[in-house]
């Protein structure tokens, strides 16, 4: 897997540039790893409400073709894009969704953080109490908030064209939180969002990018 460091790019040329790298590729065309960050800006899935964009004020809304609804991007946080053709890989949509969030597992890991997978809800999740406890979520999760206690660390969203991925997933490191409360993260009212260095690490973006690249190229 080749990956390239974009540094900090704006999204919009961002993702055309994805769609058309992914329109491009023969069967033979290397994977690609796209690792990078974006200038703030609000992003609108193909499931998206308008509902959900409580006052996006000042900063732009781009709607794309990714799963999910609406979510934040902007400095301090990783965006990490595989182009990945999943066929030629051998496993399925669900596998791939599997392998990404395991990847951001595995890099909260290195910090000595533990992520956690919700169902029915994509991306990782700490506990806000002790993101540090090694302990499982067990139970089932409370009807009216299935998000007690947890905090929103890392966002997925991702498309499939002709076996081929593009977008991907999101871990914050050090942002300017403020533009989440100006949404419903990913469509959910009061869901809280985090980043590595509200929760108590110490790193840098380039360290994180460093990590997370590393467990993609890994696993993909």
């Amino acid at each position: 897997m080749d990956i390239r460091l974009l540094g900090r790019v704006d999204y919009l040329p961002t993702y055309e540039a994805m769609q058309a790298f992914t329109a491009a590729r023969t069967p033979e065309t290397p994977n690609e790893l796209w690792i990078c960050e974006h200038s703030p800006v609000f992003t609108q899935g193909l499931a998206g409400q308008a509902s959900h964009l409580l006052m996006p004020g000042d900063i732009p809304v781009v709607q794309t073709n990714r799963g999910g609804q609406v979510t934040f991007h902007g400095p301090g946080q990783i965006m990490a894009y595989p182009l990945v053709n999943l066929q030629r890989a051998g496993y399925f949509v669900k596998e791939y969704v599997f392998k990404l969030e395991e990847s951001v597992i595995r890099t909260l890991a290195h910090f000595g953080v533990t992520g956690h997978r919700v169902a029915g809800a994509p991306g990782i999740y700490v506990r806000l109490d002790d993101p540090f406890s090694h302990a499982a979520l067990v139970g089932p999760a409370p009807a009216q908030d299935p998000f007690q206690g947890l905090g929103k660390i890392s966002a997925l969203g991702i498309k499939v064209s002709r076996h081929c991925t593009y977008h991907g997933a999101a871990l914050n490191v050090a942002m300017d939180l403020a533009p989440f409360d100006r949404i419903n993260p990913c469509g959910y009212v009061g869901l809280k969002t985090v980043d590595l260095s509200t929760i108590g690490v110490e790193t840098t973006w380039d360290d994180a990018a460093r990590v997370l690249a590393h467990q993609l190229a890994t696993r993909l």
